[in-house]
């Protein structure tokens, strides 16, 4: 976990408003993405999951596209993808989305209640997105194997939990004073 705990350490921070937000590959996709930087962030995945608990990997458009699809190629288990876009397709289910910075709706497809998923995600900040996939998820029926985030950026992860019902295991815990980037763990 060391190249992805040194990429964060030195990621730049913008202010978007009043909202901190930190740049880095996995969450933004620029600067480019290091495959080992991706790899470290898979690797520890994988330590936190129990693999043969889910049959499917569920992540949220769009930086979480990187880390499914690495996943996915890993474990060689489908994938599927919330987006941001209605397809109209039959099953689908529109949640919606509220951030620090914007709000919207997502789409579940491909997600039935026989399912058993992993839901992965780059970022977790003010838990919005997490809380509308949830939600999805749970009006589909599926079963939630386990929820990872590569970083958690929220202060108030226990109050999450407890609203969606599921613990989820960040891979790195960060804060950000003074316009930097500071590792928690």
């Amino acid at each position: 976990m060391k190249l992805l705990r040194e990429s964060l350490k030195n990621a730049p921070v913008v202010m978007k408003g009043n909202y901190p937000y930190f740049i880095h590959p996995l969450t933004d996709g620029i600067p480019q993405i290091d495959p080992a930087v991706l790899k470290d962030a898979v690797n520890e995945i994988i330590k936190r999951v129990d693999i043969d608990s889910f049959d499917k990997i569920l992540t949220v458009e769009a930086m979480g596209l990187p880390i499914g699809v690495a996943l996915s190629m890993e474990l060689t288990k489908p994938m599927t993808v919330v987006r941001k876009r209605k397809y109209g397709l039959p099953g689908e289910v529109e949640v919606s989305q509220r951030t620090g910075y914007s709000s919207g709706k997502l789409y579940i497809n491909s997600i039935t209640p026989d399912d058993s998923l992993l839901l992965v995600d780059d970022v977790l900040s003010t838990g919005g997105t997490m809380i509308a996939v949830v939600e999805g998820i749970k009006k589909i029926g599926a079963e939630i194997s386990d929820i990872v985030v590569v970083v958690n950026k929220n202060k108030n992860l226990k109050e999450i939990e407890e609203k969606i019902g599921h613990k989820i295991k960040p891979i790195i815990n960060i804060e950000i004073v003074d316009g930097k980037v500071h590792i928690l763990d």
